[in-house]
């Protein structure tokens, strides 16, 4: 594994993770209000804090992008080319979502504006992410001559990755944002009524996230052979190409996953059904499951990069 196209892994993997964090955060909201009965001040306590760490892994991911550009000024030489350019799009797309998601956060924290204007920015935002991961997919699609990347394996992983990420990593932050309240309500003796209502909302919550979990985990081993199958048929830059993609780190990176979202979802979805009062197991198993499926996908992307073999060349 080439830790080189490192800064370019994490760059793509926390941009795609919190354009699905926004989009699942979206979903919880709305599913909670409609399909749930909850109320809006409920929904919003909970969820309002996790737009926070939305941003923040945007912010992250452009800081590894930074260093793979060498300078950060370049990257306004590279949006010169806007409109002609995927990778100019991709910057400016990452830019509109980080300032679209900045505006709409301030907005619900501070509850300016009408539920529909606030709704109608969301929405606004959520395109715009998924522009972005578009745009994003569409940079290495276009490359004809690396057989890798220029397959329709490409936008459906990069897919995949925003969702699985994204679910869990919401799933993680409601957990992380209970913990805290319980501190705080257990410190200025809080009623318990409060907390449980908080819980069965999240547990509900952690079952759809654990579905989307083992959802995606049935892609990625769709995807995954179909692509090596394709690649191996290829001439020698698609061969040597489905060589990287099959190696150890490669079987590592499926172990991770599994791990995390298929046992661990499992997990997950039976720890949401039976544990009401203490959150703590659950929240070590949703972190746990987090934290293996992050560094799979890491791994994934890292691969991803490395598996580049021109044609010709």
């Amino acid at each position: 594994m080439n830790v080189a196209d490192l800064p370019m892994a994490v760059f793509t993997v926390l941009a795609q993770m919190s354009v699905g964090a926004f989009l699942v955060l979206g979903a919880v909201q709305v599913l909670a209000r409609t399909v749930g009965g909850r109320s809006a001040e409920q929904v919003d306590r909970l969820t309002d804090p996790i737009l926070y760490a939305v941003g923040a892994s945007l912010v992250l991911g452009f800081a590894a992008s930074a260093l793979h550009l060498g300078n950060p000024i370049n990257a306004l030489n590279v949006l010169r080319n806007l409109g002609s350019s995927w990778l100019s799009a991709e910057i400016a797309l990452g830019i509109a979502f980080g300032a679209l998601g900045l505006l709409f956060t301030l907005l619900q924290h501070f509850k300016r504006g009408s539920l529909a204007l606030r709704q109608a920015l969301a929405s606004v935002t959520a395109v715009v992410g998924l522009s972005l991961v578009a745009a994003m997919s569409m940079i290495y699609y276009s490359v004809d001559i690396a057989p890798a990347w220029s397959t329709w394996a490409t936008p459906v992983q990069f897919l995949t990755t925003t969702v699985l990420l994204g679910a869990l990593a919401v799933g993680t932050a409601l957990m992380a944002t209970i913990l805290v309240r319980r501190r705080a309500d257990a410190a200025q003796a809080a009623g318990s009524e409060e907390q449980a209502e908080d819980l069965a909302l999240i547990t509900t919550t952690l079952k759809g996230v654990a579905a989307v979990s083992v959802t995606m985990l049935g892609v990625i081993f769709l995807v995954t052979p179909l692509q090596l199958n394709l690649l191996s048929q290829g001439g020698p830059a698609a061969v040597e190409s489905a060589q990287v993609l099959s190696g150890a780190w490669f079987v590592t990176r499926l172990v991770l996953v599994f791990l995390g979202a298929g046992l661990m979802g499992l997990f997950i979805y039976r720890f949401a059904t039976v544990t009401r009062e203490d959150p703590r197991p659950l929240a070590t198993v949703v972190s746990v499951a987090f934290g293996l499926v992050l560094v799979g996908e890491l791994i994934g992307r890292t691969l991803f990069y490395e598996s580049m073999t021109r044609i010709g060349m």
